[in-house]
């Protein structure tokens, strides 16, 4: 394999970054995780204006480089793939050893890329089945503190979250927020339809605007099935009649169940499912 390293392709061996690049010392960096279909990114240009996004919360938003698309594409065909994960992250690189950054940013830009199968009407997923989440105590650290907009390296949330089903027969997180109310997964977004309304935690709470959401969102409005946004509690979720979640890699994943208790998918996520890989054949495999 070949990554994209600070402007030139590289063997995955030899691509690191220095030991005092501020993405390493202090998670000082913004990512963004996408998927390529058909040699392409799926929903380009919403990844990238939120990856510029973060990089302007943090203070460096001129550091995303204007030929970070080209970079990408490199990279795919550097190591022959059409279908797959795709990682980038830019850094505020290397600066002094203090906490308050440098106005001045040299950034470390870096590609990354892993094959995952075809994607459209017809592929495969890339999860093994339906999800199983289970609530935890860790709480989704509070908009006031950090943006949940702010796709940041600093990641530890999730992670803890992670490490509190481990050992469970779970495989996803259910995070709430401080009061209590579902936020997400911890790595994805949440959805459930009650009486045919498909409900998803509202974005004024501390929840990540996710692309595949807002896709989801789109083919909705389409599809005519109505929606809500809101504030809800895990009981919303269990008693659903169906549920599922959705994050770029796993595209629309059901839910088989939550804290143990059945819940599993239905028609209006088949329909969903469904017009998303339509989607995704009619503007990458067409």
């Amino acid at each position: 394999m070949q990554y994209h390293v600070n402007g030139r392709l590289v063997p995955a061996t030899e691509a690191t970054v220095r030991v005092d690049d501020r993405g390493f010392l202090y998670g000082d960096a913004g990512f963004e995780t996408c998927r390529a279909y058909g040699g392409d990114v799926f929903e380009w240009a919403a990844h990238r204006d939120r990856l510029v996004d973060t990089c302007e919360t943090l203070g460096m938003g001129a550091a995303v480089p204007a030929d970070l698309r080209e970079r990408l594409r490199e990279t795919l065909d550097a190591n022959g793939l059409d279908d797959a994960y795709v990682r980038v992250s830019v850094t505020r690189g290397v600066q002094p050893g203090k906490l308050t950054p440098d106005p001045e940013v040299d950034p470390s830009v870096v590609v990354v890329v892993k094959p995952l199968p075809r994607g459209g009407v017809g592929g495969e997923d890339v999860w093994d089945g339906p999800a199983t989440l289970r609530t935890v105590e860790r709480r989704r650290i509070p908009e006031s503190a950090m943006p949940a907009d702010a796709k940041t390296h600093n990641y530890l949330d999730g992670i803890l979250a992670r490490l509190d089903i481990r050992g469970t027969d779970a495989d996803e997180a259910l995070i709430r927020d401080a009061d209590g109310f579902v936020a997400e997964g911890a790595t994805s977004n949440v959805f459930f339809v009650d009486d045919g309304v498909l409900k998803t935690p509202a974005l004024s709470g501390p929840i990540l605007p996710g692309v595949t959401r807002a896709v989801v969102l789109d083919l909705a409005a389409d599809l005519d099935v109505p929606v809500e946004t809101g504030a809800y509690g895990v009981d919303a979720v269990r008693e659903a009649d169906e549920a599922f979640l959705t994050n770029t890699t796993w595209e629309v994943r059901p839910v088989a169940t939550v804290d143990g208790v059945a819940v599993g998918g239905g028609p209006v996520t088949d329909r969903l499912a469904t017009a998303f890989d339509r989607r995704v054949e009619a503007d990458h495999y067409g």
